[in-house]
């Protein structure tokens, strides 16, 4: 068993010896790990190590075959992404899922809307509003929350769907390669978003396969191969030589 991270205090989550099976195929064999607020935990290894099915079993996608996870110390179950939301549990796809003819306000809102008056009407100024107002304090520059999303750039798009999670995210935010089609200046933007989520106290388990980024963003780091947990090392004590060994199996 790959040992457990030693920050101090109660984690916000802790998964206890999760793991998933479909059917006769081991996606995912034990993992052990926390995450406390205000931290960024970067998961990390090749294509088919378990990174994404990982995500989808805290996000409620997946079912664990085994094992559990903690919120705040508490056993909780997450049989549909529904119950991960109802907990605080917000993801960024790598696809987004944002509705490309919809404003700003409308996909921060998306299944959520807010609305008014005896007839339950939306409250389309009180959405922009509040969108307006979230998207200052994460300093995302879009021009305006009423422009449709197929009007943004790729960085702007991602912002969004960062914006929205934060907004939703009140526990952990799940993020899945957030910045791999974004390029240098985009991508810069959108850690510097991370960063403040991070200061707000959310808790950050991010996949990536930029280990320069890795290093960049996270306060620790956990290794997956091959759907085993190898290891997880603080980001200030370690290398990313270390962590390449990790991944590749050559350490």
């Amino acid at each position: 068993m790959a040992e457990l991270s030693t920050a101090p205090g109660t984690p916000l989550v802790r998964l206890a010896g999760v793991g998933k099976r479909f059917g006769a195929v081991v996606a995912l064999r034990s993992v052990d790990l926390d995450v406390h607020a205000g931290e960024i935990v970067a998961l990390v290894g090749d294509n088919g190590a378990g990174k994404s099915t990982l995500l989808k079993i805290i996000a409620g996608v997946h079912p664990p075959s085994h094992g559990e996870i903690l919120l705040d110390g508490e056993p909780v179950r997450m049989a549909t992404p529904s119950d991960a939301r109802a907990h605080g549990i917000e993801v960024v796809y790598q696809d987004l899922a944002l509705a490309d003819n919809q404003p700003v306000y409308m996909n921060l809102f998306l299944g959520r809307e807010l609305v008014s008056g005896p007839l339950r009407r939306l409250d389309r100024a009180r959405m922009a509003a509040e969108t307006a107002e979230l998207l200052k304090e994460l300093d995302i520059r879009i021009p305006s929350p009423r422009v449709p999303i197929r009007a943004l750039s790729g960085g702007q798009r991602q912002g969004v769907a960062i914006a929205r999670a934060t907004h939703w995210g009140e526990r952990l935010i799940l993020m899945d390669e957030p910045t791999a089609a974004l390029g240098v200046q985009e991508t810069a933007r959108v850690e510097d978003t991370i960063l403040r989520m991070k200061e707000r106290g959310k808790a950050i388990l991010i996949v990536s396969h930029s280990l320069d980024q890795v290093f960049r963003l996270a306060d620790r780091i956990c290794v997956l191969r091959r759907g085993e947990q190898v290891g997880v090392r603080e980001t200030a004590q370690t290398d990313g030589d270390e962590i390449v060994a990790m991944i590749t199996g050559l350490r």
